[in-house]
């Protein structure tokens, strides 16, 4: 734990752009919060620029506002504007396909309302609080101190901020919208991150009990020791499959198995080079506390 303020120095320089990022531009939401309708749309040749222009002209002068127009294959297209009804996304296909000469294909129509989309960000909000508030309640009675729930807490939150400002830079510069998929991966990657953290918990417990006159510091320093190489071999394993799914998986999936990637390699940093490096700085900041109070006594009785 010699270099644990190098540890935080990197993960602020990670994190600090991101939260600039959010408090600047925030996060792009798609049609699952802000409600619209999504079209996706096979076509019979390839899409280039022109036709992709084309098909932009062609929603617009039938007159419906376009949230966004991106390519998921190469002759598929993903179509966002607000919410039109079964008969609209009918008649707006047949003019596609007019203006391209070509029949395309219906792919996938769903539509989402404004008020169901601020339903759903209700519920993550309270879903992401009440999974960290049973996390911390959980934490703190297994460990028998608050110290290890907050600090293991306060690393799961370091996650969720690193997951946030790398999607917000990437809304901002890419178009890259959150759905109810990133949601899914964000909870995912708090479980992640937090059964690592109570793997290294577990070890300096032991040590706590096998070594009870040991500094508490270099038992943290043999539980990392110990633990690390476990760490990173199963997440390795995760992030092959995931490297894997993302670069032959489907459009529909890539963000969200590109969420859980950065997750996972966060998750696996944190726990180490985070969470561990929390509780020395905690049981220092304690120790101190308690010296003061020893040393505060004699003082006033001296003078």
């Amino acid at each position: 734990m010699r270099f644990k303020w190098l540890y935080f120095l990197i993960s602020a320089m990670v994190i600090i752009p991101g939260i600039f990022s959010l408090f600047k531009w925030g996060l792009k939401p798609s049609i699952d919060f802000t409600g619209g309708t999504l079209l996706e749309l096979e076509l019979e040749k390839e899409i280039t620029s022109d036709r992709l222009s084309a098909i932009s002209e062609t929603i617009k002068d039938s007159g419906f506002n376009v949230s966004s127009i991106q390519l998921s294959g190469t002759n598929k297209v993903l179509i966002k504007t607000q919410p039109i009804e079964r008969g609209e996304a009918t008649s707006l296909i047949s003019a596609i396909g007019q203006k391209l000469n070509e029949k395309p294909t219906e792919l996938r129509f769903d539509t989402v309302g404004p008020i169901l989309g601020k339903e759903l960000i209700k519920k993550t909000v309270i879903g992401i609080l009440l999974a960290s508030s049973f996390i911390l309640l959980y934490v703190s009675r297994q460990f028998s101190d608050p110290m290890f729930g907050i600090s293991a807490i306060l690393a799961m939150f370091h996650d969720s901020l690193v997951l946030l400002g790398i999607f917000s830079l990437l809304g901002h510069f890419k178009g890259v919208e959150i759905d109810t998929l990133y949601v899914t991966a964000v909870l995912t990657i708090l479980s992640f991150s937090v059964h690592d953290t109570v793997v290294v918990y577990d070890r300096i417990r032991e040590s706590q009990k096998k070594f009870p006159g040991v500094p508490f510091v270099d038992l943290v320093n043999k539980a990392v020791t110990e633990t690390l190489s476990r760490s990173i071999n199963n997440s390795m394993t995760i992030i092959f499959m995931l490297i894997a799914l993302y670069l032959l998986g489907g459009a529909t999936t890539k963000w969200f198995i590109f969420a859980l990637l950065v997750g996972t390699i966060s998750g696996t940093y944190s726990s180490t080079f985070t969470a561990a490096p929390l509780l020395v700085v905690w049981c220092n900041l304690r120790e101190l506390r308690r010296q003061r109070r020893l040393i505060l006594p004699f003082f006033k009785k001296t003078f």
